[in-house]
């Protein structure tokens, strides 16, 4: 082998260890931004699940509240439903 030609491997040897090693670092680089992706996602979920239990917790304090409301005195719907009833029966009595 001649000194030219075992330069010219040399460079090229050289050449592929260096896109190896670019390579390398951008995969190193690819997984770190892979994690922070993944860290806020995961607060993201967090923040859901957190503002799910508020949500639950305002609709059972509105359901809770609804009921104590119809206990007091009724409601509309309570009404409308009682005149409904009153309505069928008339509505049966009158068809037998």
């Amino acid at each position: 082998m001649t000194p030219e030609e075992l330069r010219q491997l040399v460079e090229n040897n050289a050449r592929t260890a260096q896109a190896m090693l670019d390579t390398m670092a951008d995969a190193r680089l690819e997984r770190e931004e892979l994690r922070e992706g993944m860290t806020t996602l995961q607060q993201g979920m967090g923040q859901l699940q957190e503002a799910m239990v508020r949500l639950t917790n305002i609709q059972q304090g509105v359901s809770n509240l609804l009921a104590a409301l119809d206990e007091d005195r009724p409601t509309i719907l309570r009404k409308l439903t009682a005149i409904e009833n009153k309505l069928d029966q008339v509505l049966t009595n009158k068809l037998n």
